[in-house]
């Protein structure tokens, strides 16, 4: 029964994945598809094969996802089911907040409907949380990294302004449109590096509970591959509501603008997964960097009221996330003791 369900959480984790390539597809490639710098189609295919590079550059997120809730040693001996269906819930609240999200278009963060589910259902499976863990890689950059990419993407695009105040505009517009290729497979590749790991972690947590790995074993290559292929096909089947919402909702925005924007998010991924372990979330990175460019050109140019929508959704993200996975968890326990 035990091995029975480890593979229902590692399917679960990896539809978990795939949607979370799907819903954050638009965080890579929609600046450069609303500037034209890429088609759609060319845009998802670079995206998903730097989704798939990424997920293979590190493992440090993934550790750090896996130490966010900690099983009793009495309890992975005991009672291992308890322990699987607790992971099994986590992924459930955070599928279903993603698609809530995803239906209406809102660029919320997978990663945090992660944390958040795996939060709430082991609050309600009485397993403890990591608080430092959680306030201190999880909350503490959720804060600082989109002020962060907000400030950095303002001061990218006034330097840019500056160096090429005497260039020919159309000209220069040419020329960072081709640069928003690159910038664009920077971007894909900070999001398999930091969001791919997550579920990395875990596939970690379950196959801990079911007794298959130990605590200090290094991820198995088949998990890092299952998780690289799962995001890397969830990427390339698109996200096209979140996509108009970043591309063009929140601001109108010109090549050497998206090219700032991805910039400075990708600096911001590559500096939180290595520097600081800590699972951030793309979408809040590009949105706040997307909203620094736009400033420049006036601070009425940035849509605000679209804002204030995707803010409402980050806000909720963590709550609702552990309800529903803590709703997910009451359900699975009631049906376990019937059974």
């Amino acid at each position: 029964m035990v091995l029975a369900i480890v593979i229902a959480v590692v399917v679960v984790a990896l539809v978990f994945d795939y949607t979370n390539g799907f819903h954050d597809a638009a965080n890579a490639i929609a600046t450069s598809v609303s500037t034209r710098a890429l088609t759609p189609r060319v845009a998802l295919a670079m995206a998903a094969v730097m989704n798939f590079i990424g997920a293979f550059l590190g493992q440090k997120v993934a550790q750090t996802v896996a130490e966010v809730i900690s099983f009793p040693d009495d309890m992975l001996a005991a009672d291992p089911v308890h322990a699987l269906v607790i992971v099994m819930s986590g992924l459930l609240g955070a599928i279903t907040w993603n698609m809530i999200t995803w239906y209406y278009g809102l660029p919320s963060s997978s990663s945090h409907a992660l944390i958040g589910g795996l939060g709430g259902a082991a609050i309600a499976g009485g397993v403890s949380v990591n608080w430092d863990t959680v306030v201190n890689k999880v909350l503490i950059p959720m804060v600082l990294s989109p002020l962060f990419a907000f400030g950095a993407g303002f001061a990218v695009m006034i330097a840019i302004m500056w160096l090429f105040r005497r260039a020919n505009p159309h000209r220069a517009q040419r020329r960072f449109r081709v640069a928003q290729t690159v910038s664009a497979a920077a971007m894909a590749l900070g999001h398999g590096l930091q969001d791919a790991q997550k579920t990395m972690g875990v596939i970690f947590l379950a196959l801990l509970a079911g007794g298959y790995v130990s605590a200090g074993d290094d991820l198995p290559v088949w998990v890092i591959f299952s998780a690289a292929a799962a995001i890397s096909l969830g990427t390339y089947s698109g996200g096209w509501r979140i996509m108009r919402t970043l591309g063009r909702r929140i601001i109108a925005l010109d090549p050497s603008r998206g090219f700032a924007a991805e910039s400075v998010a990708a600096t911001v991924l590559y500096t939180t997964a290595y520097v600081y372990e800590a699972p951030i979330s793309t979408t809040h990175t590009i949105t706040s960097a997307v909203m620094g460019v736009g400033a420049t050109k006036r601070l009425s140019a940035v849509r605000w009221g679209v804002a204030r929508s995707i803010l409402t959704a980050w806000v909720l993200t963590f709550p609702m996330a552990a309800a529903a996975a803590a709703l997910c968890y009451a359900v699975a326990h009631f049906f376990l003791e019937v059974l």
